[in-house]
């Protein structure tokens, strides 16, 4: 293998990743798909619907362009849906539920 990558992984319904002549399409639960442009150096490839591979020479600019993709929407607490890397472990919090029945 010749150079660096970084794997994304969309966890939530409806959540998708396609690729668009500018670069990728996320539609990640806002009104509008979000389109993340092209980065020179650095390959973005979209596997399936919910995969993203991304690939360079340059260590520090695949890192900064999977943080970049990530930051659109950050995986949240409660269910977990958003953009995470591959390997990544989010810990879940408990709901208001747990409040009210130990009131």
């Amino acid at each position: 293998m010749d150079g660096f990558s970084k794997q994304l992984q969309l966890v939530g319904t409806g959540y998708r990743v396609a690729a668009h002549p500018e670069g990728i399409s996320l539609s990640v639960g806002y009104s509008h798909p979000v389109i993340f442009k092209k980065v020179d150096g650095v390959s973005v490839v979209v596997e399936g619907q919910d995969k993203i591979n991304i690939s360079g020479i340059d260590k520090q600019l695949v890192g900064q362009v999977a943080a970049n993709i990530r930051a659109i929407k950050k995986p949240e607490p409660y269910k977990g849906k958003g953009i995470r890397y591959t390997d990544e472990v989010v810990i879940k919090k408990q709901g208001k539920t747990a409040t009210k029945s130990a009131a």
